[in-house]
């Protein structure tokens, strides 16, 4: 009989939180010391181009300010790129990569558009460009997977119904669904509203649970991937992982841990 496969996070959990801020800001430096103080995690969109300049953080502090959290794209100089031609488009995206990738020493694969503007031909141009997802402005309210990696809809910002809508993703015990809480902003808003204690309070809320996975934007867009090119039997009862990190599934309601290059039994 074939066993009944459904995937799950990292060590058998069905929820995700990752948050998502853009500019590289200098209260950047005070929103990542609260995300480290409850073990939340996320993804700083950066704009390699701009880097230093008057109230942004530098080159020669990123590294060691984002360590544990990823460094992303958000375009070299931050224009609406809609109504730019494919030559500046490319050129943003790229150049951006390249001079965040001085200071990761690694692939710079995340993006959230410039000003929210995106249109079908720059979604469709990414691939090409080494991009795997980019972020947009609106938001679903909800707590699903994203549909297009092209088009991340983010669960809210963080004005809109934050402790609310934690307090609502908190209480999601029905295992059967995977459930993702992503939040986005721009880390000076905290000083503009006045209101760091809003952003204190939910990290202090959601941080340390056992059920949910503190992940960044490319472990999750990873994550999903290496589940998707897992090599099943045509019972289903026997799986080959030729990713190199593990992806866990129920098979049968026992979890099972399948390590890269594994092949594994899960009946």
């Amino acid at each position: 009989m074939m066993p009944r496969i459904v995937l799950a996070f990292p060590e058998g959990r069905h929820k995700t939180l990752t948050m998502s801020y853009d500019d590289g800001r200098e209260a950047d430096r005070r929103l990542v010391r609260i995300f480290n103080d409850h073990g939340v995690r996320g993804t700083f969109h950066l704009n390699g181009g701009l880097l230093g300049d008057s109230g942004r953080i530098g080159a020669e502090e990123a590294a060691s300010l984002y360590a544990g959290h990823e460094i992303a794209a958000h375009t070299l100089t931050h224009p609406t790129i809609a109504r730019c031609p494919k030559e500046t488009i490319v050129h943003e995206i790229m150049e951006d990569r390249k001079r965040l990738e001085e200071i990761t020493n690694e692939p710079v694969r995340g993006l959230s558009y410039p000003n929210g503007s995106h249109n079908r031909l720059i979604r469709d141009m990414l691939p090409h460009l080494g991009i795997a997802y980019s972020r947009v402005v609106p938001s679903t309210g909800g707590f699903g997977m994203p549909d297009d990696w092209y088009e991340w809809m983010p669960t809210c910002h963080h004005k809109d119904r934050l402790m609310e809508r934690a307090e609502a993703f908190v209480e999601l015990h029905k295992r059967q669904y995977l459930y993702l809480m992503y939040v986005w902003g721009h880390s000076y808003e905290f000083d503009t509203d006045g209101n760091w204690d809003l952003i204190e309070s939910f990290c202090r809320f959601i941080g340390g649970r056992r059920d949910i996975w503190y992940a960044t934007n490319i472990e999750i867009f990873d994550y999903m991937q290496a589940f998707e090119r897992l090599q099943f039997s045509a019972d289903c009862r026997v799986v080959r992982n030729p990713s190199a990190s593990s992806v866990w599934l129920y098979a049968d309601d026992r979890l099972v841990e399948v390590p890269g290059g594994a092949v594994v039994a899960l009946a």
